[in-house]
């Protein structure tokens, strides 16, 4: 992956927990600041920190209108989506080089 992708991408506070729905053109970065906290609002009111899907997109214009797109489905999509491609809900960032949660 390269380090300035856009991308969609979907944390959970846990399996079937609350879920946001971000989008940013490095994945890694963004899921660091998630993890430490280091803007106040949603994810740090609610501890979302796990990675559960993400999506890679051509433009960041791309990622927006997915973003925008996924955040109008109705919930029930949303965890039929994660359930398909990340059917035990790891954390991937993992598979991004990221340590484990505490």
């Amino acid at each position: 992956m390269r380090e300035r992708q856009p991308c969609v991408y979907i944390l959970a506070s846990g399996r079937n927990g609350t879920l946001y729905i971000g989008v940013t053109s490095n994945l890694v970065g963004r899921i660091m600041q998630h993890r430490d906290c280091s803007f106040e609002g949603f994810t740090k009111r609610y501890g979302v920190t796990r990675l559960v899907w993400f999506d890679m997109a051509d433009t960041m214009e791309g990622a927006i209108e997915a973003e925008k797109r996924i955040k109008k489905w109705p919930r029930r999509y949303k965890l039929t989506m994660i359930e398909r491609d990340n059917p035990q809900w790891r954390d991937l960032a993992l598979d991004l080089g990221l340590p484990p949660l505490d």
